[in-house]
């Protein structure tokens, strides 16, 4: 993969574009989904689980997804896409889901390949969403993250508020998951190096 720049002590630094995805994304959406989980939930998630995914079984669903079949109105997926045309991760939003009130938007999900971590790219999808968001009249939004991801740590620095904390089973394993929230979008949408992203 090419990088921008390696900096002296050897961190390799990607120049990325967000924006909309599209169907013809959804491999490379896929690919991220299944790498990102493998290297995210070992030790949270059944290791059988985290095997078996399937990065065709992903592909099909977020190509009928990026289609429009069945897709909640509202809802935006963008992604990174890195300087060789690759995608380095890819984030979605759209209206809260869980009825938790006070907050009309809802970041779904947000997840990198490895060597795009660090780089600033999280910081972007979050005030892509962000801005996409207020284009649509939503100025407050929450995300779930499971309790023992330190990644949960990434929103509490970018300002989100920690809200609330509820039990959940996925695939077989009992978890803990806490929602951080945002009252105010528009200085988390500043956060953008780039301009508003369009789409």
């Amino acid at each position: 993969m090419k990088v921008d720049e390696v900096d002296p002590e050897g961190a390799m630094h990607f120049a990325s574009l967000i924006r909309p995805a599209t169907p013809a994304d959804a491999a490379g959406i896929a690919h991220v989904h299944v790498e990102s989980w493998r290297s995210t939930y070992p030790g949270m998630l059944p290791d059988g689980y985290l095997v078996g995914l399937s990065a065709a079984t992903h592909e099909k669903r977020w190509r009928g997804l990026l289609s429009g079949a069945g897709l909640p109105r509202g809802r935006r997926t963008f992604v990174a896409q890195g300087p060789d045309g690759g995608i380095l991760g890819f984030a979605s939003c759209g209206p809260q889901r869980t009825g938790l009130p006070g907050f009309g938007g809802e970041f779904y999900a947000l997840y990198l390949l490895d060597q795009a971590q660090g780089q600033g790219v999280g910081r972007r999808f979050l005030a892509a969403m962000a801005q996409h968001l207020l284009a649509a009249g939503t100025r407050t939004a929450l995300v779930w993250v499971l309790r023992d991801n330190p990644s949960r740590y990434f929103y509490e620095r970018l300002g989100g508020d920690l809200l609330a904390e509820q039990p959940i089973s996925f695939a077989g394993a009992r978890l803990r998951e806490v929602a951080y929230g945002w009252t105010d979008l528009v200085p988390l949408a500043r956060l953008a190096a780039d301009p508003p992203v369009g789409g």
